[in-house]
């Protein structure tokens, strides 16, 4: 799992054993589930440290993601609002919410 960093299908074709097994242990043992929910922290880490490392970089999308994600209590969320209109049925409008 660790070399697959957490993508099931994967490591189960790395060790010849079917998704079914694997979930099997999963559900039915909980050391191995134990072993598992930490790689997969493990895979979240290294997922975020590379969003970091693009921010450094200067990506605007990573930036804007992380923003969105991580800054919402600041007011960078886009929130949907939706409008019933009698005449042609609903509305969905895309708001931005920094602006309000």
């Amino acid at each position: 799992m660790e070399q697959s960093l957490g993508v099931v299908t994967q490591a189960c074709k790395m060790v010849g054993v079917s998704r079914v097994t694997y979930y099997d242990y999963y559900n039915n043992d909980q050391d191995f589930k134990k072993a598992i929910d930490e790689i997969q922290n493990v895979a979240l880490d290294f997922a975020e440290s590379q969003l970091h490392k693009q921010i450094r970089e200067g990506s605007t999308s990573a930036t804007i993601f992380y923003l969105k994600t991580k800054g919402k209590n600041r007011g960078y969320i886009e929130r949907q609002e939706i409008q019933h209109d009698t005449d042609t049925g609903f509305n969905i409008k895309i708001v931005d919410a920094s602006r309000d």
